[in-house]
């Protein structure tokens, strides 16, 4: 195909969250914008997420449990470059999309409670702005040249252009069009990739011992005994047919998923309900009725009859009758329950990639990578992932905003 030359261009390659935003705050700072997009409309992650609501923000950032393998502190530079009262103030009144809190989630959405606005929105600003956007184009080429860049691309004429921004995602849900291109090329242009993995993705087991149980959802908490730095999250656990989901597993999966590589086992324990080791051995002594009644009064009833035979006592066995060393044997079955996992869902499932390009290798003010000047790198492609509840969008939004106004700025 014949070469489309635009020098004076920063071309932004991959339009999920990261890539849109670095496309629209780019072509806002008056850049030439050529955003390229494998699939054929982008943002199909955001379409996705929150149910397909989009959780857009968290109602609180949270810079201290996201993960990297790179510096915790580059990592906390970085989010605090665009912090988050004004990311929900840039969609609010300069993208014109109101944002509400889901009080019980501590969440933030769209007021419309629809994925499909916040992409299309920005797919509009980013045209209103005056880029262009080639859909259906798959970059299989990226290379310097005399402080150009040449792209090659699939079903586009090749481009020249001033400036790169990666933002081509990880490996996690690949039916969005994740491919791990972008982490190949990173790679192949000599940055340091740490070794990925599925993250935020359901725990298997095989065989399922508690399959019957698929269906119950409730709020527990989820601890990794032995992990550093430690680790417990309190929230939500979903008995699935073929394991274990729910945002409590899913901030958890990946230190067991890393324990599984590094060839160890990284035990995950449950605290079932609210109530800690103490409170329930004192309730088990200074109630009436039976072990089933009083569990049964905070969790379901399926769950605790499961538990109680686990804990080899007799449901039906009275408070007043019920043995010390069974009274034991219930309490560290409430509260240290060892999650029988197998393995994992893999990146079909995971929310996110874990590992990626090391953030010694980009300027954290600007994004622009240290080996390779005037090329950007953002969002999933980098080695950093936060919980469940907005944090990676709150990252994505983040480093693409940065990527795309410091590649305009190179420009101007």
């Amino acid at each position: 195909m014949s070469s489309n030359n635009c020098s004076n261009t920063v071309a932004v390659i991959g339009a999920g969250a990261a890539g849109l935003l670095a496309a629209v705050t780019a072509a806002r700072a008056g850049a030439n914008v050529i955003l390229i997009e494998r699939t054929s409309d982008g943002g199909r992650k955001i379409l996705i997420s929150g149910g397909g609501r989009c959780n857009i923000l968290p109602g609180h950032a949270q810079p201290q449990l996201y993960v990297t393998d790179s510096s915790p502190n580059t990592l906390r530079k970085i989010l605090r470059s665009w912090p988050l009262h004004e990311q929900r103030a840039f969609f609010e009144h300069e993208l014109g999309m109101p944002l509400e809190l889901e009080p019980e989630t501590g969440k933030l959405f769209p007021a419309s409670n629809r994925a499909r606005d916040v992409r299309d929105i920005l797919v509009a600003r980013i045209r209103e702005a005056g880029a262009s956007i080639w859909f259906e184009a798959s970059v299989v080429g990226l290379q310097p040249d005399s402080g150009q860049w040449q792209i090659e691309l699939e079903n586009a004429p090749s481009l020249t252009a001033a400036c790169v921004v990666l933002a081509t995602g990880g490996l996690s849900v690949p039916k969005t069009g994740s491919d791990g291109t972008g982490l190949n090329i990173a790679e192949a242009l000599g940055h340091t990739v740490h070794p990925t993995y599925p993250a935020l993705t359901p725990l298997i087991a095989d065989p399922h011992p508690h399959a019957s149980l698929a269906g119950i959802s409730l709020t527990v908490s989820v601890n990794a005994p032995g992990s550093r730095p430690a680790f417990s999250t309190t929230n939500g656990l979903l008995v699935t047919h073929d394991g274990w989901s729910g945002p409590s597993i899913l901030d958890a999966s990946h230190l067991a998923i890393r324990g599984k590589k590094d060839g160890s086992r990284q035990e995950l324990t449950v605290q079932w309900a609210q109530v800690d080791a103490y409170e329930w051995d004192q309730k088990l002594q200074a109630e009436k009725g039976t072990v089933r009644s009083t569990i049964s009064s905070l969790l379901p009833r399926r769950l605790a009859d499961q538990l109680i035979s686990e804990a080899e006592v007799d449901g039906a066995t009275r408070l007043s009758q019920l043995r010390k060393g069974d009274r034991k044997s219930v309490v560290e079955t409430l509260t240290q329950y060892a999650v029988p996992w197998t393995g994992d869902a893999g990146y079909k499932k995971a929310e996110v990639t874990g590992g990626g390009v090391s953030l010694s290798e980009v300027h954290p003010a600007t994004m622009e990578s240290t080996k390779c000047p005037g090329l950007y790198l953002c969002g999933e492609i980098l080695d950093a992932f936060g919980p469940i509840g907005g944090h990676n969008f709150l990252w994505a939004w983040a480093t693409g905003r940065s990527a795309g106004m410091n590649a305009a700025a190179q420009l101007a």
